[in-house]
């Protein structure tokens, strides 16, 4: 073949192999492109499937389907198998002659009688051998097998590249599609209202109406302090409601501003607005069949909410600068922690917008309104930061846990969440105690009468490490002193002082 015509052919192949992203398609054209320039009785295409190390026909010219489905080789058998095994080509000048030409795909048969040569050079790239490709063809003497085998091996290196692009590209989408199969999973898991934390009567009541409302399409209008929880609580009625598959859309109203608000949820037609260049589309429809969470409610503009208002009664709105109705499938979820009652009689927010957002209310109870939740919250949060932070912190003590008891917290569960991440930072002991808690906890419900004396403070103190000393050694008073460096006697004594008996800790 001259030097021109393998250039075209070359590039034939070039083209058939950027052409088709799938595999069997781009191959069939390479044997093609090959069977009419090498006049080719016919060509294989073999790969090793990378789980087993078998090596199977992907694609061949001049064999019935039926046949190359049945055919396997192992590393090492034949030809074929010594090829992918070592790396290296080889020729056969006359197959009729060759005893390791296994002919398991019955060539010898046809070609009886008639000189046929066999080309076989391994598809690889750098040091990976990811198959083989063959040819049989006329027998035309030394020189023109020596050109076979060189154009041969030229095109095994583009089907090598080509093929562990393509099997790269597939194993990227397994991995996507597991991690995303994962992810979906966890968020789930992460948001089931059986996570929520809490066992106190005003938490029971909120699961209680979550597990009632979250299989329903009711717009559910989340109340209560910052902090509480409400988002927490949106993310609970999305993922376990029949939409848990379709987007979850989280918008915060006051973290827009007042004149992007309607573009934000609504999208916009191309030149709209001065900066409209393009059309975009607005979190309404991208939300299409699933749900939005619209965070702070309280502070949306009053154009926007006459919008609002519409999608709720019509299920159908416009983008900014169009015409075209667009419907939607979307169910509401909205939060706040503004008196909706109040700004309605101020005139702040519309009186036919908060009733259509009223259908089921789901009040968060503050913290300080459920203190018994307290103790769970934080040791939750303690196994959070104490992973996260890598330190062997097992428990909080006594003293800090009446500490974070007697606190008003102003800032919810947020609040006692940055609570202890501080506490688990500044600790470099086995449990949190009362001076890793932060400077406003110090001043709490008694904090309004004077500070401690030093003599209170040191009393306070010993007592806690007392205590402490017989948790750590389960009520053994003798490790227990040693544990903190002083004689039993002394240790029984400053325990007698302060009513503590080594026996309630057994």
């Amino acid at each position: 073949m001259k030097s021109f015509e393998e250039v075209s052919l070359l590039y034939e192949i070039s083209e058939a192999l950027n052409q088709y992203m799938d595999m069997k398609k781009s191959l069939f054209k390479v044997l093609s492109v090959l069977s009419e320039s090498l006049n080719l009785v016919r060509g294989i295409i073999f790969l090793i499937n990378s789980e087993t190390g078998e090596i199977r026909i992907e694609m061949a010219h001049g064999i019935s389907e039926d046949t190359t489905r049945k055919i396997k080789y192992l590393p090492g058998e034949g030809i074929i198998g010594r090829v992918i095994q070592k790396g290296e080509p080889a020729v056969v000048r006359r197959i009729s002659e060759e005893p390791l030409f296994l002919d398991k795909t019955h060539s010898r048969e046809r070609i009886e009688g008639q000189d046929y040569s066999f080309i076989c050079v391994p598809i690889k790239k750098d040091n990976r051998i990811v198959g083989a490709i063959s040819a049989d063809r006329p027998f035309e003497g030394k020189k023109s097998l020596e050109k076979g085998e060189k154009l041969l091996s030229v095109v095994a290196a583009m089907i090598a590249h080509h093929v562990i692009n393509i099997e790269t590209i597939r194993v990227e989408k397994e991995q996507l599609k597991t991690e995303n199969i994962r992810l979906k999973s966890a968020l789930e898991n992460r948001y089931s209202f059986t996570n929520i934390i809490g066992n106190s009567n005003k938490m029971r009541e909120v699961l209680q109406m979550i597990s009632q409302v979250s299989s329903s399409s009711a717009t559910v209008l989340i109340r209560g302090e910052s902090g509480t929880g409400k988002e927490l609580v949106a993310n609970s009625l999305h993922y376990n409601s029949d939409r848990n598959k379709m987007p979850f859309i989280k918008i915060n109203c006051a973290a827009i501003p007042e004149n992007l608000i309607e573009s934000e949820l609504f999208g916009h037609e191309k030149g709209a607005f001065t900066g409209a260049s393009n059309m975009k589309k607005g979190k309404f429809e991208i939300a299409n069949k699933g749900t939005i969470f619209l965070d702070e409610i309280g502070n949306m503009d009053l154009s926007a909410q006459v919008k609002l208002l519409r999608v709720l009664q019509e299920k159908e709105f416009e983008r900014v600068g169009g015409y075209k109705p667009i419907k939607t499938d979307v169910r509401i979820v909205a939060a706040t922690n503004s008196n909706l009652e109040e700004m309605v009689q101020q005139g702040k927010f519309r009186d036919d917008l908060y009733f259509r957002l009223n259908v089921f209310p789901i009040y968060i109870p503050s913290l300080r309104m459920r203190k018994t939740d307290i103790i769970l919250l934080a040791d939750h949060f303690l196994e959070k930061y104490r992973k996260g932070h890598g330190k062997n912190i097992k428990r909080i003590t006594t003293p800090a846990i009446d500490m974070m008891m007697e606190y008003h917290w102003p800032g919810n569960v947020r609040e006692l969440e940055n609570c202890i991440e501080r506490a688990v930072i500044l600790c470099n002991e086995g449990a949190i105690h009362s001076y890793h808690l932060p400077p406003t906890l110090q001043t709490g419900t008694k904090s309004k009468s004077l500070p401690l004396s030093i003599e209170d403070a040191v009393t306070r103190l010993e007592k806690e490490i007392l205590m402490d000393s017989l948790k750590n050694t389960n009520g053994n008073i003798n490790k227990a002193a040693k544990l903190i460096g002083i004689t039993v006697r002394k240790f029984s004594y400053r325990a007698a002082r302060y009513n503590i008996n080594y026996k309630d800790y057994r």
